[in-house]
Order: structure tokens, then C-alpha cells, then sequence
């Protein structure tokens, strides 16, 4: 709380805490960004510039404001991911067919510069009425189909410990909502409000996953860390989404360290996204080239689960679409030909026949391989049905023994 209320949100306290002072041209350029966009920096996330090289810093590019941002290019759009038309109920977007997002904040601890929700920056803060809340869960709650419900904003973790908890208790309640994800920047930019008991709280409604936004492997600090540790221990699968930005991280160097220390802290990276075509964010992007270049100086040098998918949310609407280097170079009937990351060229021969399984589309009657349901654990014999979880046997013991037909016996006499 203290962190919040001490946000720097004006020139003069970021000069003044900082040491940084700019020449009066450069105060209206900044000025005139902050009316538009205006100025939110945690004093934690402050802590980190480097003030003696601060215009190469990636922690200032990330939170101080650039007059570059009200450079709007005549592709940028307001809303490029057309959240807003795929929302059928304020606080949905609803584009993919299993799963939804679901807004239940619109309060950031920090205005991030590269944010693709930039048109809202500036907007009212405010946590929604439980009234507006109920009409998202309703929503989910009608529509059988939503298996995945990912919470974000603004930061979910925005929200008080016991309105999260109503929140995740109603959606848990939800028969058909199999997993719950949150999005937070919380562990990046104010990793003190990460608490034993918040985590005491997320612990209750597994399976639950988070994910959340280090750009920089210098971000990842031992305050960030002692965070993720409480996520990681209390059980919490954890993922990192990445934003490629020009100046900030658009280098192999600085992408391998970012995944491995992520990887060290048990956050397996996700995806490496393609800055979005948001208004104001033209000075961040780089050629897809950049990303695919990245790509190429990860895979096969680096674990296969420290290699996050590089993707583009695709303007208006269409969903993230991955961009990966290219390894299947040619093929025909019965080869296909393909290359590793060190350019070896090599054949992979395919079957010469290949006969599918018949199928009649009749899904409720398969009597093929369709069996979906959770195998059943019958199989277990002598000892082992003692060892396992799912048999209330407690004891073997021999037929025919004498004290087995003395109970016999007695059976009968009765």
C-alpha cells in the first residue's frame, strides 16, 4: 500500500527522486505525453534505473514517458486485438472458442509504455461493482463451452485478498471452467504485494495458473524472485509472457539470459510477443525478422522448455499466430526434408503406407480409440493393492488357512 500511494506520477518527483533533470524543450515534449498518457511508477520499479546511462536504460524505456508516443502511425490502431467487438458482456472478450478473458480490474501499480491496452491508460481507475463482476460470471456461466477463464486488466492482483477470493470462489463453482488463469505484473514491477497470504488464498482454487511480464533478465531481482519462490512453492504453474521491444530486449544475448534465469526461478517462458500495432508504440517495434533472428539463437542452444513461441496477436481480432524459423524445407509423397539449428540438412522418411483408423463421425458409439475418460485403476494384484491409493484392501491373506474356515464354521453354526 505504501508503494501505491507514493507512485510517482509527475516530472517534477521522478527529477527530484532520481537526480535526472531535463532541459525545459524536453519537460513540454514530456508534458504533453503525459496528458495523454499519463505517468505511473511504482518507487520499487524507480529503485531500478540505472540513472547514470538512464536513456539506454530498459527500466526507464519501459516506464517514462517518450514524446515518441504521440507519434501515431497510419497503420496503429486503438484497439488492434478488437477487444472491444469481441465483447459480448462488459469485462469479456470472448474470441477464442474454449476459453475467455475476463477484465476484473481496471487499475494498474504501474503505467508500463509499451501497454497494448494504451487507449485505456489514462481512463478512470476503478475495480468493478460486484453487480458488473456477476454479469461476466453469468456470462461464463451460460456458456458450456468456456473451459479456460483468464483473469486480467489493468493487474487482477490490483484487487483486495478477499475480493480475488470471492471472485475465484464464484468462478470455481462454475462446473465446466476447468482452469483459471490470472495475468499480472505484479512479481515485475511491485513484487511486495505478492504476500504468504495471498498465496494461502490462490492455494484454495487449483488448478490455477499465472502468468506474468519480465521483458529483461535485470528485472528478475531477489525481491522478484522471493515472490515467484511463494507462487512456485504454493504450487502455482508459472509462465512469462515477453514483449519484443526495440531498445529494451530486441537482442539473443539478452533473450537467453532473460529465459534461463527464468527457467532457474521455475517460470517457464511462453510466448515472445510481436509489439502490437497500439497507438504510440511505433518507436518499440522491430522487424519480425528481429524476433525470428531471436528464435534462431534459442532453439537448439537453450532447453526446449526455456524456448517461449513467438508470436502476433494478429490485428483485428484473429488471435495469436506463431512465427518460427523455418526447418521443414521441402518435401513429397513419402520424404520430408528438413534442417537443425546448426544447418544440417537431413531426410525423414515417411511410412510408405499409413491407414487411418475408420471413422464415421458417430463420436457417442466409438468403439475405437476415442476413449477420453480417466483410465480406471483395477489392474492392481498382491502387494501392490495394498501400496495403492485407490483399493480399501488391507490385508492378503491365503484361503483354506485353518483360522479362515473356523470363521466359516462359525458362519454356519450362527
Amino acid at each position: 500500500m505504501w508503494q501505491l500511494k507514493h507512485c510517482i506520477r509527475d516530472i517534477s518527483t521522478f527529477e527530484r527522486l532520481t537526480g535526472i533533470k531535463f532541459e525545459e524543450k524536453d519537460r513540454e515534449l514530456i508534458k504533453k505525453t503525459t496528458a495523454k498518457f499519463p505517468l505511473s511508477i511504482t518507487p520499487y520499479y524507480l529503485s531500478l534505473i540505472d540513472t547514470d546511462d538512464y536513456k539506454n536504460d530498459p527500466f526507464f524505456k519501459q516506464s517514462f514517458p517518450s514524446p515518441m508516443e504521440l507519434i501515431v502511425d497510419k497503420h496503429d490502431m486503438r484497439d488492434p486485438l478488437a477487444e472491444d467487438r469481441d465483447s459480448p458482456v462488459p469485462g469479456i472478450t470472448h474470441r477464442y472458442p474454449d476459453r475467455v478473458l475476463f477484465h476484473i480490474s481496471n487499475i494498474c501499480s504501474m503505467y508500463c509504455r509499451h501497454c497494448t491496452r494504451k487507449r485505456k491508460v489514462g481512463d478512470i481507475d476503478s475495480i468493478p461493482s460486484k453487480d458488473e463482476i456477476l454479469k461476466g460470471i453469468e456470462y461464463i456461466r451460460n456458456t458450456a463451452s468456456v473451459r479456460d477463464v483468464l483473469l486480467s486488466g489493468g493487474d487482477p492482483l490490483m484487487l483486495s485478498d478477499e475480493y480475488l477470493d470471492w471472485i475465484l470462489t464464484e468462478l470455481r463453482r462454475i462446473p465446466h471452467v476447468e482452469v483459471i488463469r490470472i495475468g499480472t505484473r505484479m512479481p515485475v514491477v511491485l513484487p511486495y504485494r505478492i504476500t504468504d497470504e495471498l498465496v494461502e488464498i490462490l492455494k484454495k482454487h487449483h488448478p490455477l495458473w499465472i502468468n506474468t511480464h519480465f521483458n529483461h533478465p535485470r528485472a528478475i531481482t531477489e525481491s522478484s524472485k522471493e515472490a515467484l519462490r511463494k507462487l512456485a512453492d504454493g504450487g502455482i504453474p508459472l509462465g512469462n509472457q515477453s514483449v519484443l521491444l526495440a531498445g529494451v530486449n530486441d537482442c539473443p544475448r539478452i533473450m537467453k539470459k532473460l529465459v534461463h534465469k527464468l527457467v532457474q526461478n521455475r517460470v517457464r517462458p511462453y510466448y515472445l510477443y510481436q509489439c502490437d500495432l497500439s497507438e504510440g508504440l511505433s518507436h518499440f517495434r522491430t522487424p519480425v525478422g528481429k524476433g525470428i533472428e531471436i528464435m534462431e539463437s534459442l532453439i537448439g542452444h537453450t532447453s526446449g522448455f526455456a524456448v517461449p513461441t513467438y508470436v502476433i496477436d494478429a490485428p483485428g481480432g484473429g488471435g495469436k499466430i506463431p512465427v518460427m524459423p523455418t526447418y521443414l524445407i521441402s518435401w513429397s509423397s513419402n520424404k520430408v526434408i528438413l534442417r537443425n539449428y546448426e544447418g544440417v540438412i537431413t531426410t525423414y522418411k515417411e511410412p510408405d503406407r499409413y491407414e487411418p483408423v475408420f471413422c464415421d463421425r458417430k463420436c457417442s458409439d466409438c468403439k475405437l480409440q476415442l476413449k477420453l475418460d480417466e483410465a480406471e485403476e483395477i489392474k492392481a494384484v498382491g502387494v501392490e493393492k495394498l501400496l495403492c491409493d485407490y483399493d480399501d484392501t488391507i490385508s492378503l491373506i491365503p484361503e483354506n488357512t485353518d483360522r479362515m474356515e473356523r470363521r466359516t464354521d462359525r458362519k454356519d453354526d450362527e
